[in-house]
């Protein structure tokens, strides 16, 4: 007798067909308030509704699909917010996410999987030359006013895992720093800690502003430019490359990394966070599943495995690289030595 996962079912296909649903009621739930709506205190679809100044039969049909989808609760006629959405969808919380739907869900990125299998056959992008690689790309202004409250637990946990010299001033450079919120993490962790970020100058504004919120701006500079080409200085004791090598093909990874280990000083630390799957490519699913975005948005990005990044690593002159993985986020941290 067959159990059911050996029946053949179409559910999986249309789940995944229809999955821009889940996304449009994700969307809905954000742009209405709808989670800050109920907050703390379950409430009833006219309670929601009134608050969200909406009918109720969308709000009705819209909170029964956040409850099926795991957003929200519903006991008898009331909805809740679970743990999870309460932390990270109630505008009230500092660890606020909505904001990052402005950059996850920017035309620039979803318009590039439109016809994936366009990119496929052609083995690269077919809707621009460089994606999302090309310089001074308006997604990135995006991505850091967006995206810094996500990076925190990753940037704090990346921060705890590198203590700098604290006897002596030290100096700390944050490649393609974006919001700052690693370099900010590394700063704050070491108070005698110099950082430097570099980026386009568009985006280096949003850094700047973020490191002097966190007041930082007696010990942050910036370097303007492309990463490939610009100066990068020298003598830093621990450069930091978040979320920046899945753009580029393992040679210009190398490439780049021979840069950064002469910009280090001897014994100095690489620290790169990175979706980093495991040698199957298929799990952990999180981090697997991001190779996907990189064939849609850059010419030949990838997301590498850790053998992927011993094999650059050692190419590029560093020694004794070890992964670590940074819950509860996908993310791990390759740290390596100059």
């Amino acid at each position: 007798m067959s159990t059911p996962s050996d029946t053949p079912s179409p559910q999986l296909f249309f789940e995944t067909i229809n999955a821009f649903q889940r996304t449009a009621a994700l969307k809905a739930g954000i742009d209405l308030g709808l989670f800050t709506a109920i907050g703390s205190t379950p409430s009833t679809v006219a309670e929601i509704a009134a608050r969200c100044g909406c009918p109720e039969r969308g709000i009705r049909i819209l909170s029964d699909n956040l409850t099926i989808l795991g957003f929200l609760t519903k006991t008898e006629s009331r909805y809740a917010l679970t743990p999870s959405t309460a932390v990270f969808l109630d505008t009230h919380s500092p660890a606020y996410l909505g904001a990052a739907m402005d950059f996850l869900l920017a035309p620039g990125l979803t318009e590039a999987f439109h016809d994936l299998a366009a990119t496929i056959r052609q083995g690269r992008l077919h809707t621009t030359e460089h994606g999302t690689t090309a310089p001074d790309h308006p997604a990135w202004l995006d991505f850091a006013r967006a995206m810094g409250p996500m990076m925190g637990p990753a940037a704090e946990g990346a921060a705890t895992l590198v203590p700098l010299d604290a006897s002596r001033d030290t100096r700390v450079l944050d490649i393609s720093a974006s919001h700052g919120a690693y370099g900010i993490a590394f700063a704050k962790n070491n108070p005698r800690a110099h950082l430097v970020a570099l980026d386009w100058e568009g985006v280096l504004a949003i850094t700047q502003e973020n490191a002097a919120a966190a007041g930082l701006g007696d010990r942050f500079s910036k370097i303007v430019g492309d990463a490939f080409t610009v100066d990068l200085g020298s003598d830093y004791d621990a450069v930091l490359v978040p979320n920046f090598l899945h753009h580029f093909t393992i040679v210009e990874c190398t490439r780049f990394l021979r840069r950064v280990h002469a910009a280090l000083r001897p014994g100095g630390k690489l620290v790169i966070v990175e979706f980093v799957p495991n040698e199957d490519r298929v799990t952990p699913p999180p981090a697997a599943a991001f190779s996907l975005v990189m064939l849609g948005t850059t010419p030949e990005g990838d997301a590498y495995t850790f053998t992927d990044y011993q094999k650059m690593l050692s190419e590029a002159g560093f020694s004794a690289a070890k992964c670590h993985p940074l819950p509860p986020t996908a993310q791990s941290a390759v740290i390596a030595t100059a």
